[in-house]
């Protein structure tokens, strides 16, 4: 069965056809929702759901037009404002809950949560959904676990990457025990529809991981019954191009001229290989290499620099505190729809971190007369070497991250988040001058 989650609702309003737009969309998919309840929730109606069925093949942020990017960019935001401004119930029934599983502390934790979710105590029966490994796991017991509870019988599931990534729908809710990479896995396992994702500080920093675990009944039954905020934070569509050898031989060509000339449009020069949804950051390095990287950077259809670096950080404002903070960059509020591009380590006294408008398509391409390869990483995963011609792509992504945000003042989090874990602007006050009297 597909969810009948409103947040899935919305975000997919904005995932098909070829000018999204959300505001129009989001007027008719609130008529289809019932009155606004007395503690101010808004609550999705039940109703049969049509048969499961895989994402549907979208166009990639990359190839809408100028005028379209922009619609989708601007929709999206308007569509976050309305969702931080109303505590959305939602009818969960499926549960995927998400922890270290190399960490048997959480996983016992995360036993004691999937008990606690699956009791008959619980108003509604819930399905819950673990990592496969743990049902093999001997810290997390599930055939102890189902032998003492026959009513969790068919109600504890197990989920693989393939599900995670082909049917988000499967699911209405997530839950997650760990850090900030936690958090960022769980972006990487979504790589279209991310479902609400609530998630219990169990690391070092804590960024994005916002509630105490200590509490976990009293927050999880507060979100189920009152309702939730959700922040939508942007992602980036990052698309790895390949230069095409059959279309002239590497000595002749200048990346340069391919990328703002005629075959701007991709369709000769370069094919697409891959395309990662990602929330931190994309970055374009130099990997094993002994020298520096040479990299042209685009922004539409302008050549704007080359760098000659240890590597380019394209972050979200989400990921300024990351990478790009270490680099050098700007520290960014969340709702700020910029993309950061950071050099590291560049060999020039003139370069400076710039902050660009989320609706530019920036491109990062290795020229031809390039001495080595240089090397793209997503959120920090997968790899990817890029040869003498080959360039990736980042753009806005029309699948924003929905992270359900505690009540209260969500700038003064942000703040607060910065001062406890990065003690920013954190010093010994200076003394006040005294008179001749020793007053001050």
């Amino acid at each position: 069965m597909t969810s009948q989650c409103y947040v899935h609702k919305l975000v997919e309003k904005t995932s098909t056809g070829d000018q999204p737009k959300v505001e129009n969309k989001l007027d008719g998919v609130l008529e289809s929702i019932n009155e606004t309840t007395t503690d101010g929730a808004t609550e999705m109606r039940n109703g049969t759901s049509p048969p499961q069925h895989d994402e549907p093949r979208a166009t990639h942020s990359r190839l809408l037009t100028k005028k379209q990017l922009s619609e989708m960019a601007l929709n999206v935001r308007n569509m976050a404002k309305k969702l931080q401004s109303i505590k959305v119930k939602l009818n969960i029934q499926t549960i995927f809950l998400l922890t270290k599983a190399h960490d048997p502390s959480l996983v016992t934790k995360s036993r004691e949560l999937t008990e606690w979710l699956l009791s008959p105590d619980r108003a509604v029966r819930y399905t819950v959904y673990v990592e496969h490994t743990m049902k093999d796991n001997e810290s997390f017991g599930a055939e102890a676990l189902l032998k003492g509870n026959p009513s969790f019988e068919g109600r504890l599931k197990y989920w693989d990457n393939e599900l995670a990534r082909k049917r988000p729908h499967t699911f209405d809710f997530c839950v997650l025990l760990g850090g900030d990479g936690t958090v960022l896995y769980s972006s990487w396992l979504f790589q279209r529809v991310v479902p609400p994702v609530l998630s219990f500080s169990m690391g070092s920093l804590g960024f994005l991981t916002k509630f105490d675990f200590n509490d976990y009944q009293n927050t999880l039954e507060k979100a189920f019954s009152d309702g939730i905020t959700i922040s939508l934070r942007l992602r980036f569509e990052g698309t790895v191009m390949r230069k095409q050898k059959e279309y002239r031989k590497s000595e002749d060509r200048d990346v340069v001229e391919e990328l703002i000339g005629e075959e701007a449009g991709d369709n000769r020069t370069h094919k697409p290989d891959r395309t990662f949804e990602i929330l931190n950051d994309i970055v374009v390095d130099r990997g094993p290499n002994p020298t520096m990287s040479t990299i042209e950077l685009f922004g539409d259809g302008d050549h704007l620099t080359t760098v000659q670096a240890d590597g380019i950080c394209v972050a979200t404002p989400t990921g300024s505190t990351a990478y790009n903070l270490a680099a050098g960059g700007s520290l960014c509020h969340p709702e700020n729809p910029v993309i950061l591009v950071t050099a590291i380590c560049a060999h020039t006294l003139s370069f400076r971190p710039i902050v660009l408008p989320d609706t530019m398509v920036l491109r990062l391409a290795v020229p031809y007369d390039a001495r080595t390869s240089s090397w793209a990483s997503f959120d920090g995963r997968e790899r990817v070497e890029l040869q003498p011609g080959d360039y990736v792509t980042i753009s806005a992504s029309r699948y924003p991250f929905a992270h359900v945000m505690p009540p209260g003042r969500k700038s003064e989090d942000w703040v607060n988040s910065i001062s406890r874990t990065l003690q920013w602007n954190s010093r010994q006050r200076q003394k006040a001058f005294k008179d001749d009297s020793g007053k001050s």
